[in-house]
């Protein structure tokens, strides 16, 4: 999942079986980055200050590249930190707001969110 200031951006969501390696991430990247750039033609010609963890896929060649590529400024995270980046506690409050009132047929929906 991905936010910026306004809200939620993008979701992503892997397919069963399937992890996520530098090449996924990459293209990702690219999917995100369009995502970012419809939601916002001003963002066209500013600096996009880009957080993400240490996890091996996001410090791949492959994906590092992709942020150089992208212009993205990476905002570094500590390498010893809790799971939780600080950024992220501003975010629950809008993940349990994204799915309100909704009802869904199963707590194990696969891909998108199944209503019932």
């Amino acid at each position: 999942m991905f936010w910026d200031a306004d809200g939620i951006l993008f979701v992503d969501y892997l397919e069963e079986g399937k992890t996520i390696s530098g090449e996924y991430y990459y293209n990702f990247l690219n999917r995100l980055d369009e995502k970012i750039r419809k939601k916002s033609l001003g963002l066209q010609n500013k600096k996009i200050i880009f957080h993400q963890n240490n996890a091996p896929a996001h410090k791949s060649v492959l994906a590092m590249g992709k942020l150089r590529d992208l212009h993205y400024e990476l905002l570094e995270h500590p390498p010893y930190s809790p799971d939780l980046a600080p950024s992220d506690f501003c975010l629950f409050l809008r993940i349990k707001l994204f799915p309100a009132g909704q009802r869904f047929s199963s707590n194990l929906c696969r891909g998108v969110f199944c209503r019932s």
